[in-house]
């Protein structure tokens, strides 16, 4: 069994969007009526493009470049606020990329102050950002403080010169050590640290050798990443795109996430470990997460707003990508959707049960019946198989959870709650793109 074939981040997958005709948003904007919903700005500039990363992104845009693609921020909120709902107001603002650290100081206070003005933002709104080693500064992590950051996400990776180089990061260790000390002394609420493992010569030794220098810096979260190397990547086009060992990438697994909860990190996903101290960060209480809504600023970001998700054509190229930001920069009209897919009552049930059921504490049956008018184990017979094969158990609360081994197969689980027609629809994308036979790690035959 191939543990890893999909990382579920969201559902449905935006390979299974198509284009959209006579949608609006302004049909759409109620289900962001009232307080706890997401708003979400996209900043898609990297410095270089990583090895594994296949992400709507792209390198070598100058200052100018991205002065040019916040110069129509403020257009495109004028035309969100003048159909979002007069109670609406955001609970979260979440800033990623690409690497937002990337614009300098001035273009950073200038996103911050046109957000703040344009969109309504609750008073103790939980602010997140990403960040890189290189482009992390102090004037910059003061720049944060100011604006009201609460949650800094970096991505390391590894501490592993070796492992650093492989992945066609351009950043070592060193200056991966002074970005992370800068930020867990600057105060934030939430500081996280996100790692690889899978990369081949990857040992547990050398994976511990990162997660104890990382634990050393005491940050608030620490996420480790399973490697997936997908099409079009640089890692790839290097020729090192053979299929992983999935068997040796979970033993990798087992030996990090055992560490961190030895170090008092408890575990809420399969990504995620959180320090025991009554976390205050964003996140890390219990959240229905299969019913928020979110709006997405800027180019590449998606929208949840109810049945509609939209989104920017799914482009993997730095010349697609490209043309993309492009027709964000000449576009007039905000509000009319061209890209995206409506959801079906079962494909909304889908995406909650996807979304509950992999972080803990789990899904709760009660609200499932009382949302959705059906027993739960009804509806998704399957969840009764992952029971009696130990990857599944009932709490005391009517919680089912995912058992230490289900979590470890969160990457299996969740594809096979994909509905056979994004499933298809999936497929459908990936021929037309000349991956019909794509069996790179993470890429499930079924897909």
């Amino acid at each position: 069994m191939n543990r890893y074939i999909q990382y579920m981040y969201s559902y449905p997958h935006k390979t299974a969007y198509r284009p959209l005709q006579n949608v609006n948003l302004g049909d759409y904007m109620g289900n962001l009526e009232g307080e706890g919903h997401g708003l979400y700005l996209h900043l898609p500039f990297c410095e270089s493009k990583c090895g594994y990363c296949n992400l709507f992104s792209a390198a070598g845009c100058g200052k100018a470049y991205m002065d040019a693609y916040l110069d129509v921020l403020p257009r495109q909120m004028k035309q969100f606020r003048e159909i979002l709902p007069g109670s609406t107001v955001f609970g979260s603002f979440t800033v990623g990329g690409g690497t937002p650290l990337l614009l300098d100081a001035k273009q950073l206070e200038r996103m911050f102050l046109a957000v703040r003005q344009d969109m309504p933002l609750k008073d103790n709104c939980d602010i997140v950002i990403e960040t890189a080693p290189k482009q992390t500064d102090e004037e910059k992590a003061r720049l944060l403080k100011e604006h009201g950051v609460t949650r800094v996400s970096m991505g390391i990776q590894s501490f592993v010169e070796e492992e650093l180089a492989w992945l066609g990061r351009y950043h070592d260790g060193r200056q991966a050590q002074k970005a992370a000390e800068l930020l867990t002394g600057m105060g934030y609420a939430c500081v996280n640290l996100d790692f690889i493992y899978g990369l081949p010569g990857q040992t547990a030794e050398s994976l511990l050798y990162s997660l104890r220098r990382a634990v050393s810096l005491s940050p608030d979260e620490i996420f480790l990443y399973p490697l997936y190397i997908k099409h079009g990547v640089r890692l790839e086009k290097d020729g090192k795109a053979a299929v992983l060992d999935s068997d040796h990438t979970g033993r990798l697994y087992q030996s990090g996430a055992a560490y961190l909860k030895e170090q008092g990190y408890d575990q809420v996903s399969m990504r995620r470990f959180v320090k025991k101290k009554g976390s205050v960060c964003p996140g890390g209480e219990y959240q229905d997460c299969g019913f928020t809504g979110s709006l997405a600023l800027g180019c590449g970001g998606r929208s949840y707003l109810g049945r509609l998700h939209t989104c920017a054509s799914y482009r993997t190229t730095r010349q697609g990508i490209l043309q993309e930001i492009e027709e964000f920069r000449e576009r007039e009209d905000f509000c009319s959707v061209t890209n995206g897919i409506l959801l079906s009552d079962e494909e909304i049930r889908r995406r909650y049960v996807i979304k509950q059921l992999l972080i803990y504490p789990g899904i709760s049956k009660a609200v499932y019946r009382d949302h959705f008018g059906a027993e739960l184990t009804e509806a998704f017979p399957i969840l009764l198989d992952w029971i009696r094969q130990g990857w599944l158990e009932e709490t005391g609360d009517s919680f089912l959870r995912l058992t230490e081994e289900g979590l470890s197969l969160s990457d299996y689980i969740g594809p096979q709650l994909i509905s056979e027609d994004v499933r298809r629809k999936m497929l459908e994308w990936e021929r037309s793109n000349g991956r019909e036979d794509d069996f790179l790690q993470g890429i499930s035959e079924k897909l």
